[in-house]
């Protein structure tokens, strides 16, 4: 019963009580999730049926996307429990964002599965592949700097929520994990731009970089974590003074 969902026990939970915002969140989550769904009718035929089942992998794929963004936005309120007004406008503007950049998202992983299913529906021209792969890693962009803002909020005001050593250390991991997604959809866009038709690939394919990089950036974090913890007494332990500087 210690442990909080997204949280450790190393991690105290400062936002035990969901207030007014993060109802209104859930709210805009589910409402964007109604948005991704294929078909609101119950097909009449099955064919129609059929049709409808082309759209469920890429239904799969943004749901679990949402879900992500989600579940990051519980994890900051249930550690931080912020309700500053900075933090609600930051909270606004998430929201405007997933609610924005959802037809895109839903449309973009549409024409992948009808791809990658064989399906050959001439929904988009060649040439306007570069500007749906810019428009989507513009959405990306804005959503992971709203986490960098979220979670650096949470670092300035670290005197006020008394942040200890490991919460310090996790929170700057945070910054720096979404810091890496940023930098990573920045490429893909770049790449989308300048480089046109013949590099729309790889402006998709440099989304995978990701997964390294959040890997090699926990490792390091974690691995500082343990470093400095078996560098503490068991004087500095009892004294308490492991919470007066940061990993």
């Amino acid at each position: 019963m210690r442990r909080r969902v997204g949280n450790s026990e190393s991690f105290r939970s400062r936002g035990e009580d969901v207030w007014r915002v993060e109802g209104f969140c859930d709210a805009v989550f589910a409402f964007a999730v109604t948005l991704l769904v294929v078909s609101l009718e119950v097909p009449a035929s099955f064919d129609e049926l059929l049709a409808t089942m082309r759209g469920f992998f890429a239904f799969a794929i943004c749901f679990a996307l949402l879900l992500t963004l989600w579940y990051e936005h519980y994890k900051f309120f249930r550690r931080y429990g912020l309700r500053d007004t900075l933090t609600v406008y930051l909270n606004a503007v998430l929201l405007f964002l997933v609610l924005f950049f959802v037809y895109p998202l839903k449309f973009l992983f549409t024409l992948l599965a009808d791809q990658l299913l064989g399906f050959s529906d001439e929904v988009i021209e060649s040439s306007q592949v570069p500007l749906l792969m810019a428009i989507y890693g513009a959405g990306f962009v804005a959503v992971q700097l709203v986490f960098v803002m979220f979670y650096w909020r949470a670092y300035s005001l670290r005197g006020a929520l008394n942040l200890d050593a490991y919460e310090l250390s996790v929170t700057r991991q945070e910054i720096q994990s979404f810091l890496v997604n940023v930098l990573v959809g920045f490429a893909s866009v770049l790449l989308a731009i300048l480089g046109g038709e013949d590099f729309t690939s790889w402006a998709g394919l440099v989304y995978l970089l990701i997964f390294p990089l959040q890997a090699s950036n926990s490792y390091v974090m974690r691995s500082r974590r343990a470093k400095w913890s078996n560098t503490r007494s068991p004087a500095d332990i009892e004294g308490g003074s492991h919470r007066e500087e940061e990993p």
